[in-house]
């Protein structure tokens, strides 16, 4: 389950880097996001998908509400 998430939730292989460094720097913050999600697995007993899913849903919806509010609500 390791790989799977760390290709499909972190984006490990959909990395724009071209420099070396960029891209250790984008392997090492992959491994770090699937290790929070992990914690967060653990902590809520979610899975993975569920958890994103979760995350992307808050997300949108606290962008929708600072739009409204600068949009004069």
């Amino acid at each position: 389950m390791y790989h799977k998430s760390l290709k499909q939730n972190a984006n490990l292989g959909k990395s724009p880097a071209h420099s070396q460094r960029a891209r250790f720097n984008h392997m090492f913050l992959a491994t770090y996001a699937v290790f929070k999600l992990e914690c967060l697995k653990i902590k809520t007993k979610l899975n993975h998908f569920a958890l994103r899913t979760k995350l992307l849903l808050s997300a949108n919806q606290s962008a929708f509400a600072q739009l409204k509010a600068i949009s004069g609500a």
